[in-house]
C-alpha cells in the first residue's frame, strides 16, 4: 500500500483514499454522496452549514497501540458521542463512516428544518427552481410540514450585488460561499454577513461590491436562489433548456463550457469543469459575450451584387457555390484573410483552398488582443491562434496584403470571419467573397456573401494556447440556409476538381490527422470532452506549397 493512500470503509464499502482528502470526497469514491451547502472542493472549509454530518469510528486500540479484535475477528470501532461534518473531517487508516444511518439522518433532518425555518416557500416562482440544492435536499430530508407558528423574518429583498447580480437575502443559507470566493479566488474581499442569528444577512461592505472579471460564479455556486445573474434572471426554467458541452471562443484559454439552449435561441453560458483548463470557474467577459449568436441581423442565405444595379440576390448553395468557384478559378492575385475565431478543421480546408488549390501567396489571420488578467482571460482573443498557425494560415502576412491591395498588385480577396479591411481597400478590389456571419464592412462591399455558423451551430475542434485541443459540439442550428464553413469550403473544393470529398466533419479531421504529425492517432472521439494535449510541430511539405512556411506553435 502506497505511503500516502489510506483505507477506510464507508457504508460498508472499502475505500482505498488519499491522505488529507476528507470525508465528503472519499464517499465520492464509494459511490456516495454527502449533502452539503457550504462546502465547495474549490474554497476553505467554513464548516458552517452542517448538513454533511456523518457517523465515523475509529479502531479501538489496546495497550500496544493496536487495534482490538472483536468475537467476529473484526476490529472493534469506536463511535464518538456526537456526529462529525464530512467537509473536516479527513480520512485515516481503518476509519468506519456510516453516511445513511438513522442517527445521521435524523440530524440532518434538524439541520433541514432550521434552514427552512425563515425560508420563503416559493419554489414555484423562484429562479433557481430545478437546480436548487435546497429544493432537492429538502425532499431527502424535509419534513413536509413545519413546527415553527411564528411569522418568518423577513429580510431585504431584491438588491443590487454590483452591476451584473441581484441578490434576494431571504432565500440566503448564509453558507459563504460567495464571500470566499470572492477573496480568494477573485481577489476582491468584499462581501460579508451582518446582524446575528436569524436575522445575518449577506451584504456588500460599506462603499464596496463586487467589480471583478469574475463575479457571475458566486451565482453559479450559490446553492439556492439568493443569487441571480441579471442577464438569465427569470428568461427562462432550466428543464426546458438543453445542455451543451462547448468552449468558450473569447480567448486563447479555452474555458470549457455549457450552453443553454431552447428552441433554437442560446440563453447562457455556464462554466463546466476542465481542471487542466479553467477548473470550474469562467470570466465574466466570455461567460456573457454570446449574444451575437442570437443576434437578428444574421446573414442567413448566400448572394451575389448585380454588377450592373449594385442590388442583391440571395442564391441557392448550388449557385453560390458555381459561381464563386468560377470567378475564384478565373482570378489572379488572390489573397486570403481567416478568422483566430474559426475551427482547425475550418481553417485546414481554408488553408487548402487558398493556398494549394488558388496558388495565392499570402494568407493569414487577424489577431485580436485585449489586456490578461492574470487569471483565466487571456490577452490572445482568439480562441484557435495555435490552430491557425498550425494549418499554416497564421503566417504574419496581414500588412502585406493591406498594402498588396492598396499597390494593386492583389485585386481579389477571400475574407473569412473578418471585418478589418479599410473600405477605400475593398472598392479596389475586382473579386471580393466574404464568409461571415454578420453584416460589416466587408459583406457591404463583397460581390459574394457566403453565410457562416458561429460555434455554438458547428462541431469541430480549438486549440488553447497551451497546446490542448478541445472539441466543439453543436448546440443550435443556423438560422436560414446557413451552414458550417467547413461545408462550403469543401464544396468549393469540389467544385474546383479539387480534393474535396468531406461528408462529415470527422472526414476533415481525418485528412488533418494524416497531414500533422502532432494529430496522428486522435480523432473526435478520442479527443473527448475535456480534450487532449499536443505536442505540436512543423506541418510536413505535403500540407503546404513550399513558397509558404508552416509556423510553429
Amino acid at each position: 500500500m502506497a505511503d500516502n493512500i489510506v483505507k477506510l470503509t464507508i457504508d460498508g464499502k472499502e475505500v482505498a483514499a488519499p491522505k488529507g482528502m476528507n470525508l465528503v470526497e472519499a464517499a465520492k469514491l464509494a459511490g456516495v454522496e454527502v449533502p452539503h451547502y457550504c462546502y465547495h472542493p474549490k474554497l476553505t472549509i467554513a464548516g458552517n452549514c452542517r448538513m454533511c454530518l456523518v457517523d465515523a469510528g475509529m479502531p479501538k486500540l489496546g495497550p500496544d497501540k493496536k487495534p482490538e479484535m472483536g468475537p467476529d475477528g473484526n476490529p472493534v470501532i469506536m463511535f464518538p458521542p456526537k456526529l462529525s461534518i464530512g467537509c473536516n473531517t479527513t480520512v485515516a487508516e481503518g476509519m468506519v463512516v456510516h453516511t445513511r444511518s438513522e442517527k445521521v439522518h435524523k440530524a440532518r433532518e434538524g439541520v433541514m428544518e432550521f434552514l427552512l425555518i425563515n425560508h420563503p416557500l416559493d419554489c414555484p416562482i423562484c429562479d433557481q427552481a430545478g437546480e436548487c440544492r435546497l429544493q432537492e435536499f429538502s425532499v431527502d430530508y424535509g419534513k413536509g410540514e413545519s413546527r415553527f407558528i411564528e411569522e418568518k423574518v423577513h429580510k431585504p429583498k431584491k438588491s443590487a450585488i454590483g452591476e451584473k447580480i441581484t441578490l434576494d437575502d431571504e432565500r440566503c443559507i448564509l453558507c459563504s460561499r460567495c464571500i470566499r470566493f470572492m477573496k480568494e479566488v477573485a481577489g476582491q474581499d468584499c462581501l460579508g454577513f451582518v446582524n446575528r442569528g436569524s436575522y445575518s444577512t449577506l451584504t456588500c461592505y460599506p462603499g464596496q461590491e463586487p467589480k471583478t472579471n469574475y463575479d457571475l460564479n458566486i451565482v453559479d455556486i450559490c446553492p439556492v436562489g439568493a443569487l441571480t445573474s441579471n442577464d438569465f434572471r427569470f428568461k427562462q426554467r432550466v428543464w426546458f433548456l438543453k445542455e451543451t458541452k462547448s468552449v468558450c471562443p473569447n480567448c486563447s484559454m479555452g474555458c470549457n463550457t455549457v450552453l443553454w439552449s431552447r428552441e433554437g435561441v442560446v440563453h447562457r453560458q455556464t462554466p463546466r469543469d476542465n481542471e487542466a483548463v479553467n477548473s470550474c470557474w469562467m470570466c465574466d467577459y466570455g461567460r456573457l459575450n454570446f449574444k451575437f449568436i442570437n443576434d437578428p441581423a444574421r446573414i442567413t442565405a448566400p448572394s451575389v451584387k448585380s454588377a450592373v444595379m449594385g442590388e442583391r440576390f440571395n442564391l441557392t448553395w448550388v449557385e453560390a457555390t458555381r459561381q464563386v468557384a468560377g470567378k475564384l478559378k478565373a482570378a489572379k492575385n488572390v489573397a486570403g484573410i481567416a478568422t483566430g475565431k474559426a475551427t482547425t478543421e475550418e481553417l485546414f480546408l481554408f488553408h487548402k483552398l487558398l493556398k494549394q488549390v488558388l496558388g495565392a501567396e499570402l494568407l493569414d489571420i487577424v489577431p485580436h488582443t485585449g489586456e490578461a488578467d492574470g487569471k483565466l482571460l487571456q490577452a490572445d482573443r482568439n480562441p484557435n491562434t495555435a490552430g491557425a498557425k498550425l494549418t499554416g494560415c497564421a503566417t504574419g502576412d496581414l500588412p502585406k496584403i493591406l498594402e498588396g491591395i492598396k499597390a494593386g498588385s492583389i485585386k481579389t480577396l477571400v475574407v473569412f470571419g473578418e471585418d478589418v479591411v479599410e473600405e477605400e481597400l475593398l472598392k479596389k478590389l475586382e473579386l471580393l467573397v466574404v464568409i461571415a456571419t454578420l453584416p460589416g464592412k466587408a459583406t457591404e462591399h463583397a460581390h459574394y456573401i457566403l453565410p457562416g455558423a458561429t460555434f455554438a451551430e458547428k462541431r469541430g475542434t480549438f486549440i488553447n494556447g497551451k497546446n490542448r485541443i478541445q472539441r466543439l459540439n453543436a448546440a443550435i442550428t443556423s438560422p436560414g440556409i446557413a451552414r458550417p464553413e467547413w461545408q462550403t469550403f469543401a464544396a468549393l473544393l469540389n467544385e474546383l476538381k479539387a480534393d474535396g470529398s468531406y461528408l462529415a466533419i470527422e472526414d476533415v479531421f481525418a485528412d488533418m490527422a494524416r497531414t500533422f504529425p502532432s494529430l496522428a492517432g486522435l480523432n473526435l472521439s478520442k479527443i473527448g470532452d475535456l480534450g487532449v494535449e499536443l505536442k505540436i510541430e512543423a506541418a510536413p511539405a505535403a500540407a503546404a506549397p513550399a513558397t509558404s512556411e508552416v509556423a510553429k506553435v
